[in-house]
């Protein structure tokens, strides 16, 4: 592709050397260009990609992309302002914008983002439609399964995704928007169609450093978007709408003023029933998901399905249908008379939601089994200490993804919040272990939370990563003797 073609839509300071030369392709990892590449230097948060340029060059490189005059090496540099935003938009170019092929919907807020996408990608699908999806647990374009490396891809991987999809034919692509890649502009180069936020709770602030930062990054997302669909219970809303500038935005939740409004809300083991007021009209909504979280991502899916034109009474028809997501809430057949769940629930408020959900139709003991991931925001672990000691029957505290940090001091630290709840509990670092207790534990009618790992099937300890999948763990336990 013609250089100056990728450069349409850059915020370009100078261009030092041809900028007719024909390019084979885009690269930001030096490891990984091929002869006549464009490559892109990233400033990251462990090395700057300034510095590779020249093993980029090495390998073939013939235009280099910076934030600084790389003149002296040779080829072609394209100077701009900042390299992040440039490589979505050289990526959206190098594809033809697939994007613009199909209806792209996005998903923000701390919890909720994972299920709401599964919800609407059912929904359309008992249309008849074909749907991609991008997200936390995996990628697909109808049935196939693409994996997932984190919850938004980089910008050059997305438009590539993107671009698989649109000549899949896809009419539909609903994907998970992160916080970190509104930050760090891997969606820069997206319009989307449709935007939605779910809440926002506690999380990130390793990354983020304040609330009022997180929120900002979520609030990006609405300058992006053509359409907005907003929690309006949530305590973040007015200032969302203050910096949203989207075409329109709908608003959805229990409060009245709620455009697309929830009422008579029935909760039990089985799912969530409520009445759903929209446009003058009230609609009898079912979804088999337990938990009051539940509603609210019924409301978010179906607030998105009528942002994109799609009648509500049909969302609704086709929504009955939906079942759970891996590592949401998720029941694991043990063939005992106690229960196992696992879910994601890694935050304060995730972890609140689960087992006051779990509470709601428990009829013995709840056994609540958590830790906290290493390398991430210490402020929330006591906090998750407390919610888990004051709402659980009995507590087992021991590792999540420890990754560099000493498992026994992470639990130190949730710990004191254990304590300060008051409730019951044991202290077992090895996951394994704990997990093995648990099962023994348990009792008739008991119900054991694994809570944090969710969808994950490994571990990340701090010299390696191991394969650890929850469900395959207690099947394999629960096939010994208890006890042994």
């Amino acid at each position: 592709m013609n250089l100056s073609a990728l450069l349409e839509g850059i915020k370009v300071k100078e261009i030092i050397g041809n900028p007719q030369l024909a390019v084979t392709g885009i690269s930001f990892d030096s490891r990984a260009v091929q002869p006549g590449n464009l490559f892109v230097c990233i400033s990251g948060f462990e090395s700057d990609g300034h510095e590779f340029a020249p093993m980029a060059i090495e390998k073939g490189a013939a235009v280099i992309v910076a934030e600084k005059d790389l003149r002296e090496l040779g080829v072609t540099c394209i100077v701009v302002e900042n390299s992040r935003a440039a490589l979505a938009t050289l990526a959206a170019n190098y594809y033809g914008h697939p994007d613009r092929k199909f209806c792209l919907m996005g998903i923000t807020g701390t919890n909720g983002k994972t299920t709401v996408t599964y919800l609407i990608k059912s929904v359309l699908e008992a249309m008849g439609k074909k749907v991609g999806l991008i997200g936390t647990n995996q990628n697909m374009i109808g049935t196939e399964i693409i994996p997932s490396k984190r919850t938004t891809p980089d910008s050059l991987e997305l438009m590539r995704l993107f671009a698989k999809m649109a000549a899949a034919e896809v009419d539909y692509v609903v994907m998970e928007v992160s916080s970190h890649s509104l930050v760090l502009d891997r969606v820069a180069a997206c319009t989307f169609d449709v935007g939605a936020f779910t809440n926002i709770t506690q999380d990130h602030l390793d990354f983020h450093k304040t609330m009022e930062e997180y929120l900002e990054a979520k609030g990006m997302l609405f300058q992006i978007s053509r359409r907005g669909v907003i929690n309006a219970d949530d305590q973040a809303a007015e200032r969302l709408r203050e910096v949203s500038t989207c075409q329109s935005l709908l608003t959805y939740g229990e409060a009245p003023e709620s455009q697309i409004r929830a009422s008579e809300i029935t909760l039990n083991e089985n799912g969530v029933f409520f009445a759903l007021e929209y446009q003058g009209k009230t609609h009898q909504v079912e979804l088999g998901i337990p938990g009051k979280f539940s509603v609210y991502n019924a409301l978010t899916a179906l607030g998105c399905l009528a942002a994109a034109e799609i009648p509500m009474e049909e969302a609704v028809r086709c929504l009955k249908k939906a079942r759970g997501v891996k590592g949401r809430v998720e029941l694991v057949e043990t063939g005992r008379e106690f229960s196992v769940i696992i879910d994601y629930a890694h935050t304060p408020d995730g972890l609140e939601n689960v087992i006051k959900t779990i509470r709601g139709f428990a009829k013995g003991r709840v056994i609540t089994l958590f830790g906290c991931g290493g390398d991430r925001d210490k402020s929330k672990r006591p906090k998750m200490g407390k919610i888990a000691s004051e709402l659980s029957d009995f507590s087992i505290l021991t590792s999540d993804n420890p990754r560099t940090e000493d498992p026994r001091a992470i639990i130190e630290d949730v710990l004191v919040g254990v304590k300060e709840g008051g409730g019951e509990y044991t202290v077992i670092p090895n996951r394994f272990e704990a997990i093995e207790f648990a099962l023994d534990f348990a009792k008739k009618d008991d119900i054991i939370l694994l809570a944090g790992k969710g969808h994950e099937t490994y571990q990340i300890l701090a010299d390696r990563t191991i394969t650890f999948d929850e469900r395959e763990i207690v099947r394999k336990l629960l096939d010994a003797p208890m006890g042994e």
